[in-house]
């Protein structure tokens, strides 16, 4: 029943059954609804809160009185109850919950069903007859509130009232789509995003994951290289946020049915600015959208800050101070490549060199040097751009990805004719490098020609400094890993993560494992005679090429990394 019930002496229809249930007297059913009236308050509240029948009792009470089915609303999830089949301020009036709709009839929770009122203002709303379920008012009025929480409040909550941030950094774009400002300028969609932003760069992100399901919307964070859950805001935001992100990225926010590309920036203080990349992707139940995050100061970090050994340092040094040439850096997707390959543009960058790249998009942005953002649709190419750099006056190109057999013919031509050349390529270490270009149809001359050093990377996980802890691992296991006896002199001993208030479950940030192979002569002779894989990698160990695991390896002696990580991260 409505809170303001019409001042009336007549026992209500409901204080009636309870009285010829014998659930009530006469004279306490009266007294019950002049105290309901004079708090303005509804009879079955004020009958329940004073104890004078229990919630559960009246339940089954008006269920055999009105042969209407009864219901526990605790076995309901609230989130999956369908929505906008009834308006919120008669659910909220009457103290009602929509269960679904069958035909042309909504069945609904209520815990009076002798409510004609209820009933009539449903059908005028809706065009539509009720089928009644009895609940039990105590349950019925958290399920009422539960429903009655928008998303704006949902998302208040998430966000919490004192937090400030700053705007959004985005160019207009020309043929960007007409949007409803409401659409995309929602205050609490706007504040929950700059929120989620400003937490990623804080926690030390790499990448922000918004993923919509069926029933319900989470977003999740990369940290260390490890997805881990961040908020579940509700679902009913999901197309506003999109929309938001899309126009910011000079997306096209018509377009849905397709993934896209676009890149936006934040302002972190006044002297910063953070770059996003954003890509979304169609799905079942709307866009997906993962933005990853460009620091700018990552390039800067110097070539000490990612992990190489001495020995790999002074090979990667050597080979990009060569006046020519081509230098390649491998991995899988997330393995820290770009990150390698703009530490050496920066070190390289200097006021008598004229460097271009060719990405696809550009990562960084990295002052001095002149970047080129790849757009197959408009014909510029990673081929059509090298060939555009060789009419620039080049000393130095780096290509985002050597993709196809002209981009590899174009680049190789390129380190022939006095051009250093920097690319990437996803192979899984250094020696399946060069068969791969083989087979990509570049002739075994120009590889052993042009190939001057080839860097295979993996990121793992960097043990906490506070928390790690020595174990003792059995000497089968670590000789099954790859050690040699000679290595287990009692010298070391491994750790393993523990977890604490600083870290990451064990891990706080993430270390490299670099397999460094230059391109020697007894290498050029393998490759001039097609040999394979594993003959330029049984020549590489002879030349003292570490592979992936026995740097891992090397890793877990000095401390930095647990055994496990390395295990899960390198493949021999």
């Amino acid at each position: 029943m409505p809170l303001n019930e019409p001042a009336d002496s007549t026992l209500p229809g409901l204080g009636r059954t309870l009285v010829m249930a014998g659930k009530l007297e006469q004279k306490a059913a009266e007294e019950i609804f002049r105290k309901a009236q004079s708090k303005r308050n509804s009879f079955i509240a004020e009958m329940t809160g004073s104890g004078a029948v229990s919630a559960a009792d009246l339940a089954h009470t008006l269920s055999l009185a009105f042969a209407v089915p009864l219901i526990d609303l605790d076995a309901i999830n609230h989130e999956l109850l369908p929505k906008g089949l009834l308006d919120n301020k008669i659910c909220n009036d009457f103290r009602l919950v929509v269960l679904g709709k069958r035909q042309n009839r909504l069945i609904v929770a209520t815990a009076d069903p002798s409510d004609q009122q209820a009933a009539e203002r449903i059908k005028f709303s809706t065009r539509q007859s009720v089928d009644w379920v009895v609940a039990e008012y105590d349950k019925l009025l958290k399920m009422v509130a539960a429903n009655s929480v928008t998303a704006t409040e949902s998302i208040d909550n998430l966000v919490g009232d004192d937090f400030e941030f700053d705007d959004l950094v985005s160019e207009p774009s020309s043929d960007s789509a007409s949007v409803s400002t409401a659409e995309v300028d929602d205050a609490p969609v706007v504040k929950f995003l700059h929120k989620m932003l400003i937490d990623a760069f804080t926690m030390r992100a790499s990448d922000l994951h918004f993923e919509p399901y069926e029933h319900n919307y989470r977003v999740r964070f990369r940290i260390d290289g490890e997805l881990r859950e961040i908020a579940s805001p509700p679902i009913a935001i999901k197309d506003k946020l999109a929309s938001r992100i899309k126009v910011i990225s000079k997306m096209d926010i018509s377009e849905k049915r397709v993934p896209q590309d676009g890149k936006m920036k934040l302002k972190i203080g006044p002297e910063r600015v953070i770059d996003f990349r954003v890509s979304t992707l169609p799905t079942l139940f709307g866009e997906k959208i993962v933005i990853r995050i460009l620091d700018p100061g990552t390039a800067k970090m110097g070539i000490d800050a990612l992990g190489y050994d001495p020995v790999e340092k002074e090979r990667l040094m050597q080979a990009i101070h060569r006046p020519y040439g081509m230098i390649l850096v491998t991995g899988p997707t997330g393995s820290g490549k770009t990150v390698s390959l703009y530490t050496c543009l920066n070190i390289l960058n200097k006021p008598g060199v004229n460097i271009a790249t060719a990405e696809d998009p550009s990562e960084i942005n990295l002052p001095g040097v002149n970047q080129v953002n790849v757009n197959e649709k408009a014909g510029l190419t990673f081929a059509a751009a090298l060939k555009a750099f060789l009419r620039q006056d080049p000393d130095i190109i780096m290509v985002g990805e050597i993709r196809d057999i002209e981009t590899a013919d174009i680049a190789i031509k390129a380190a022939q004719t006095g051009h250093l050349v920097l690319s990437t390529l996803h192979t899984n270490d250094a020696p399946s490098t060069l068969t791969r270009m083989r087979n990509m149809g570049i002739a075994p001359f120009n590889i052993a020609s042009s190939v001057l050093l080839i860097t295979a990377q993996r990121l793992a996980r960097r043990l906490c400094p506070i928390c790690k802890k020595t174990i003792d691992i059995p000497e089968k296991a670590l000789l099954e890993a790859g050690y040699k006896p000679s290595d287990l002199d009692g010298s070391w001993k491994p750790y393993h993560p523990v977890g604490c208030n600083a870290c990451n479950n064990g891990y706080k940030g993430r270390v490299g494992l670099y397999q460094v192979m230059p391109v020697t002569e007894e290498i050029q002779r393998i490759i001039l005679r097609d040999g394979s894989a594993l003959e330029i990698g049984e020549q590489a160990k002879r030349e003292g090429v570490k592979t992936l695991r026995e740097a891992g390896l090397e890793k877990v002696k000095m401390g930095l990394t647990s055994l496990e990580e390395v295990l899960a991260v390198s493949n021999e």
